[in-house]
């Protein structure tokens, strides 16, 4: 797996949000300080001070959907989060 940071900055740059594989996009979100509740295939996050939720289900091969990475994207910039900040 790559770095966290790294694939933070991918995740921002918002040049290849077709590339970017599932397990990394949930751990960029935990590191994020969100809360995963997994249904079925879908997995829920939500987090303290966001009122939307980030709704997520993998493709086949593993890779995240291009956009749910955008709506990662823009919750990211619009809550000004980064790793290791809490809420």
């Amino acid at each position: 797996m790559a770095s966290i940071r790294k694939v933070l900055t991918t995740v921002l740059s918002g040049r290849s949000d077709m590339n970017i594989r599932f397990a990394d996009l949930r751990r960029i979100l935990s590191a994020l300080a969100f809360v995963e509740h997994i249904k079925g295939d879908h997995h829920i996050f939500t987090r303290q001070g966001a009122v939307e939720i980030v709704n997520l289900q993998p493709l086949p091969g593993g890779k995240a959907k291009p956009y749910q990475v955008k709506q990662v994207r823009q919750m990211i910039t619009k809550y000004g989060l980064s790793i290791g900040k809490q809420p």
